[in-house]
């Protein structure tokens, strides 16, 4: 699916509304950010040219976030009148450290960018080029708020900022004519119109399940009532609260960052998924498990055996696969670091 596919409506999900607003806890901030290593350095005038092009086909990047206090509608995106991609892309030069190797130097930089917040004025993305490696390399440090996607949406839209061609120099879209902002009542209106709408859908849906559940328990009384139990026990285990966490080191979190890394080759990874019929997400979950199972040892504390984990479940369908935006659900367990090797 290209980007000419994705649709992107005008007012945040449930999800992504999530997302904004349960930063109000700085220590909740939802910032995304990664690294990506270059062989060499890029063109200043293609890297903005390539983000315009970008913004133009992933209409986000033009857009800011716009609520109104008298609403519990989510969040609207319309189109910043201000848009600056010279404050979005940003262009800085690395230390000459000496005997620090790339990517630690980029770890660095990146650091105090991941910590702060996001201009909520403007919309919710940096780059920042990191000229002046070793060896004449060079970086890409970018920050995206989770609001604008999940990861798998997150992979589209780099692909919007990327050619597979070194020389080629895709056209650049043009832009429609500029949205007129809407006054402080069209977004009331807009608001209630949106509540109305949601309701009617669930008590639609509502209706449509409970027909449903109907029938199931005039055919299957017992298979429907064991069902429920088993949900029910599910859902008190996720949705029960977290009181502490379960590692004697992450005990006081701080809005501080420290940034490394932990390579694992590929073709292991594969290769360990395969040998208990799992996926590679679960191989990967597994060498961040060794990781911290490391990062416990070092500071003397070989009693861990569990930390609790929040993992994304992707709930994207058919009929939403189109949609842009976050589509998940977390899922919360225990996961197991008292093993030597993963």
């Amino acid at each position: 699916m290209g980007m000419d596919d994705l649709e992107f409506p005008p007012r945040m999900s449930a999800a992504d509304a999530l997302m904004w607003d349960i930063e109000k806890d700085p220590l909740l901030r939802s910032t995304i950010t990664f690294v990506t290593l270059l062989d060499r350095s890029p063109e200043r005038g293609r890297v903005v040219a390539t983000m315009d092009r970008a913004s133009r086909l992933v209409p986000r990047l033009r857009q800011r976030v716009l609520g109104h206090p008298y609403s519990i509608a989510p969040p609207r995106w319309e189109p910043d009148p201000n848009l600056d991609l010279d404050y979005h892309v940003r262009f800085v030069r690395a230390p000459h450290a000496d005997g620090v190797d790339a990517l630690r130097q980029v770890f660095d930089l990146a650091q105090p960018i991941a910590m702060q917040g996001f201009d909520r004025a403007r919309p919710l993305w940096e780059m920042t080029i990191v000229d002046g490696l070793p060896d004449g390399r060079a970086a890409v440090i970018g920050k995206v708020h989770h609001a604008i996607s999940d990861g798998v949406g997150g992979m589209k839209l780099q692909m919007a900022m990327l050619t597979l061609d070194p020389d080629e120099h895709p056209e650049l879209p043009e832009l429609g004519d500029p949205e007129a902002p809407l006054t402080e009542l069209q977004r009331m209106l807009d608001a209630l119109a949106h509540e109305a709408r949601a309701q009617v859908s669930g008590l639609t849906g509502t209706a449509t399940t409970a027909l449903g559940l109907l029938d199931r328990l005039r055919r299957d009384p017992v298979g429907v009532g064991t069902e429920a139990l088993r949900t029910t026990g599910s859902l008190a285990r996720l949705l029960s609260p977290a009181t502490r966490p379960l590692s004697p080191l992450m005990t006081e979190r701080s809005l501080s960052v420290s940034f490394h890394s932990v390579q694992i080759p590929l073709g292991d990874l594969k290769g360990a998924s395969k040998i208990v019929s799992g996926r590679l997400n679960d191989a990967f979950v597994a060498a961040v498990a060794g990781g911290l199972r490391r990062y416990h040892r070092h500071h003397g504390h070989d009693e861990a055996e569990l930390l609790r984990m929040t993992m994304p479940i992707n709930v994207r369908s058919e009929g939403t696969s189109g949609r842009a935006g976050n589509q998940f659900v977390p899922a919360r367990f225990p996961v197991p670091i008292a093993i030597d090797d993963p």
